[in-house]
């Protein structure tokens, strides 16, 4: 996004929050489509949906108006902390035999059987 972008939107919109990732989220001072107020997020670093945790996707979206921060919205202990999609990084997750791990795997176990048509 570029700047005047950036500009445009806070002349129009408010902030209203912002993630641990440091991405803004604003919402229109006047509503727009019907009786609703649009609502926007300005990703920190490259522009990555997977990138906004769950409780802001829920505020973007519609589904609650209330903000996470209002919301307090507790863990459970068995949650794991948001991570965005880490696809084609070297955090990526890779299964034994894949080829960035040596390219070995077990050999099979005798129980499969071709399919004769």
């Amino acid at each position: 996004m570029n700047m005047l972008s950036k500009w445009a939107i806070r002349l129009t919109a408010q902030k209203v929050g912002q993630d641990d990732f440091g991405n803004s989220y604003y919402q229109t001072k006047k509503p727009k489509r019907g009786n609703r107020k649009s609502r926007y997020v300005i990703y920190n670093g490259d522009v990555e949906a997977s990138k906004v945790p769950a409780d802001w996707h829920g505020w973007l979206h519609y589904s609650t108006d209330q903000l996470p921060s209002e919301a307090g919205l507790s863990q459970h202990q068995w949650q794991k902390p948001h991570l965005p999609n880490l696809t084609g990084t070297k955090y990526a997750h890779r299964p034994a035999g894949h080829m960035l791990k040596g390219g070995k795997r077990a050999p099979a176990t005798g129980d499969y059987e071709p399919w004769q048509p």
